[in-house]
């Protein structure tokens, strides 16, 4: 089964989703921001991109500096934030077949499907 954490008003997670459909892949859309990842989901999600909390976070976003969080954050301070504000996953996010890819450029995920 794939899975593809979804936002769709993000041009790269459109990309993402119309490259795996044209490729005849129909994943489960997961509309994270309405439905946000549970921590443990997180974790699970982030050791299978290798990843660690702060590489997953837009840490760009004006509400990554209204939490309070900065460089010393710790990962569980991180991982409750990204699950209370799903907006500050990085995205799309692709799962297949306990595999991970960021779909940025999305031409990544395709790696998860040789």
């Amino acid at each position: 089964m794939t899975t593809i954490y979804h936002n769709p008003r993000c041009s790269k997670s459109r990309q993402t989703l119309q490259l795996l459909e044209e490729h005849n892949i129909q994943p489960n859309v997961r509309l994270y921001l309405q439905e946000p990842p549970s921590v443990d989901e997180l974790k699970r999600i982030l050791n299978l991109l290798d990843m660690s909390p702060l590489e997953l976070m837009r840490t760009k976003e004006a509400l990554y500096k209204e939490l309070g969080l900065n460089k010393d954050s710790s990962d569980e301070e991180r991982l409750q934030a990204m699950h209370q504000n799903p907006k500050l996953i990085e995205r799309p996010i692709v799962i297949h077949n306990d595999q991970a890819k960021l779909g940025r450029p999305p031409e990544n995920v395709l790696e998860l499907f040789k």
